[in-house]
């Protein structure tokens, strides 16, 4: 036999008799959205300054500044892919600091494709697999990128990155 409506109710009631709720928890401020400016030109370049140099933003689903084929084959898990890393376990500060020398290792042993494996997280996404494009679209990584696109199911899928590497200058 089934307990009464009623009968849940009061016991819910008994139950959360003690507590109280939570306060809200303030909402961050919106982060400034980056801004793309147009290459300055300078009449008269001072050796001390670099002029900054703007990139096209750089999304799982758009290859600016890459060419269509190669871009596709990219996609598609075509270009052979030279390195692994695999954040699964991390807290986004050791992520962080593992793809900023992921990249610049790969990137000094003239490696193009490489593979980092975020995971799929929990039900809702996961934390590495939203953070880890936006890292790669900030300063600090995007001179050194040409395109990223989503893996493969072979390579990891939905929880997994294809990253194509610009070439190392000689000299």
């Amino acid at each position: 036999m089934a307990p009464k409506p009623n009968a849940d109710a009061a016991l819910w009631r008994r139950a959360m008799r003690g507590v109280k709720p939570l306060a809200p928890r303030p909402e961050p401020p919106p982060s400034p959205a980056p801004e793309l400016k147009a290459p300055e030109t300078i009449s008269s370049p001072q050796p001390t300054e670099t002029p900054a140099i703007s990139l096209p933003r750089l999304t799982l689903d758009h290859a600016a500044g890459y060419d269509r084929a190669n871009a596709e084959r990219l996609k598609r898990g075509r270009h052979p892919v030279e390195a692994r890393l695999d954040l699964h376990g991390m807290t986004q500060d050791e992520a962080h600091r593992a793809l900023a020398g992921f990249i610049r290792a790969a990137r000094g042993a003239g490696k193009r494709c490489v593979l980092v494996i975020t995971g799929r997280g929990k039900i809702g996404g996961g934390v590495l697999r939203n953070a880890v494009p936006r890292w790669l679209d900030e300063p600090e990584f995007r001179p050194h990128l040409l395109a990223i696109a989503a893996a493969q199911p072979r390579d990891g899928g939905a929880g997994a990155i294809y990253i194509m590497l610009r070439r190392t200058r000689a000299g």
